[in-house]
């Protein structure tokens, strides 16, 4: 099953004080059906760019959210675990679950 990731939602821009200093900003932007932009706007602002498939999506969300959404709340998640210039400039989703094991039973707990 091929299914196309994209939003018709545009980027998602949020402001949050959890894990990065005040008025700082994430920003998602889609670049392809599973790649996506991510920038940090704070102290340092930082790219990542993070893919994400199918089916890695359709587990984590139910398809019950925009995949901008899983990506925005995925990098809230490392925030307050890390700064921005800790994060990988470049991955695959699921290696979140190789840093942070509970990754995937705290995601699906933010995105409800």
């Amino acid at each position: 099953m091929n299914l196309d990731l994209r939003s018709t939602s545009g980027p998602i821009h949020e402001a949050f004080n959890s894990g990065i200093k005040e008025g700082s900003m994430v920003t998602v932007n889609l670049i392809d059906s599973t790649t996506f932009e991510v920038i940090v706007e704070g102290a340092t602002t930082t790219r990542h760019k993070v893919t994400l498939t199918a089916p890695y999506y359709e587990k984590l969300t139910g398809n019950r959210v925009p995949p901008e959404v899983l990506v925005e709340k995925s990098f809230r998640f490392l925030l307050d675990r890390e700064s921005n210039t800790s994060i990988l400039r470049s991955f695959d989703l699921p290696v979140i679950g190789q840093y942070f094991p509970e990754y995937e039973r705290v995601i699906q707990g933010m995105l409800d």
